[in-house]
């Protein structure tokens, strides 16, 4: 393979809500963090998770999409590549490595305030279950039936 590559696909949650910046009257930039969880059985048989946490970064148009729709939670996968960052800070050298993001899909379906305070009055009763009733097949005489065998 002659090049190289630097791409990132993630899913993850939101840690946070998403910061826009405005640097001019036509761009900004939109900043969140996101966590990728993975689980695994170690050889004790203990159940180890870990989480990895990730910095997004967006532009403009995707950034102010983001703002709009998202929030602190919500699933979504992010495609885009690794961008290493470096900056002074009180004489110190700082580095940080973000994802700056392609494009973003948003995977937390999105309902209206009023569906979400029904769904969350719903998972506060606690409903009694209810017996259906047995329905009897209609008793068919032996002899005239439309089946063919």
């Amino acid at each position: 393979m002659n090049g190289t590559t630097n791409k990132v696909l993630l899913i993850g949650n939101l840690g946070d809500d998403v910061k826009l910046h405005h640097f001019d009257e036509q761009n900004c930039i939109g900043r969140f963090p996101i966590a990728t969880t993975e689980s695994y059985i170690s050889r004790t048989g203990e159940r180890i998770t870990e989480t990895e946490w990730h910095n997004i970064v967006t532009r403009n148009k995707l950034a102010e999409l983001c703002d709009r729709y998202l929030k602190k939670g919500d699933k979504v996968f992010v495609e885009g590549r690794i961008k290493t960052r470096k900056w002074e800070d009180n004489g110190q050298t700082r580095y940080t490595t973000e994802i700056v993001a392609n494009s973003i899909e948003f995977l937390t379906p999105k309902i209206d305030n009023d569906q979400r305070s029904t769904i969350q009055e719903k998972e506060t009763k606690v409903e009694t279950p209810q017996k259906t009733p047995i329905v009897e097949p209609p008793f068919i005489e032996d002899g005239e039936d439309d089946l063919p065998f």
